[in-house]
């Protein structure tokens, strides 16, 4: 209950903070659709040339782009600012106001996860939910029970891989704080749109198993869609268990290594 409490405590200050900017709903919300019809006008002018693609068609690519926006969208919402604000553009690390996230009497990897949020990141995640409907009426067999069972187990192990690898990103930062690393990370995930099948097949097992944005979207889309191997569910999941360890081992060292810049 304790830890609960301090996340409502922390949502409530950020909602304070957004608030205090409300023009900038209206900036997010014409990214957010500019965004969203870039994705989809895309997948139509695809698929209005060819009916399948290494397997996919236009339903369960649909699909894929809603797992993206989703996931985009829970990015947005904590994970994102939060990291944001330690490792980006005037990060913490380099301007020494992590000191004082230090000496809060919390875990300091909890803070640093949850401390910000981004409630205009809601409107995204409805977008995202409004694709995967699109998507599951598009199918061409029924949706059952089970299918979205799986992909809720899928989602979240999609979730807790984007979670790992933004947390090793930024443990870099400790490393070279003038380095913004997500940056890296930003651009191999806009490669997630599409289906991991697509790419040639050293690609597809660096964006499968090694930088893992293509099992962040397919997987979850292939549970839906009632294309899911279990095999590649039982990977996914054992993965993110093996990275969310990984990735916590990291920063903690990271932190443990980190002098004061104000010292």
């Amino acid at each position: 209950m304790y830890w609960m409490k301090l996340i409502g405590a922390l949502m409530r200050a950020s909602a304070q903070e957004e608030l205090a900017y409300r023009e900038n709903f209206w900036m997010q919300v014409l990214h957010s659709l500019l965004n969203l019809g870039v994705g989809v006008l895309g997948m139509s002018v695809l698929f209005a040339q060819v009916r399948q693609i290494s397997g996919w068609d236009y339903a369960s690519a649909l699909a894929i782009l809603g797992v993206y926006l989703v996931v985009s969208a829970l990015r947005g919402l904590f994970i994102g600012p939060s990291l944001e604000a330690l490792a980006g553009l005037g990060q913490e690390i380099w301007n020494g106001q992590f000191d004082f996230t230090l000496l809060r009497p919390a875990n300091t990897r909890f803070l640093v996860t949850f401390r910000r949020w981004r409630f205009f990141a809601l409107f995204d995640l409805l977008l995202g939910v409004g694709v995967l409907a699109a998507a599951v009426t598009r199918a061409q067999q029924p949706i059952g029970l089970e299918n979205w069972l799986l992909f809720g187990l899928a989602l979240l192990a999609a979730v807790v891989l984007l979670y790992a690898a933004l947390l090793a990103f930024t443990s870099l930062a400790f490393q070279s704080p003038g380095m913004v690393f997500t940056w890296v990370f930003d651009a191999v995930f806009q490669l997630a749109r599409y289906p991991v099948q697509i790419y040639p097949p050293a690609l597809r097992f660096a964006l499968t198993w090694l930088v893992p944005v293509g099992m962040m979207t397919s997987i979850p889309a292939q549970a839906l869609t009632g294309q899911l191997n279990p095999w590649m569910l039982a990977g996914g999941l054992a993965l993110a268990a093996v990275m969310l360890v990984g990735a916590s081992w990291v920063f903690d060292r990271a932190t443990r290594r980190y002098a004061s810049a104000s010292s």
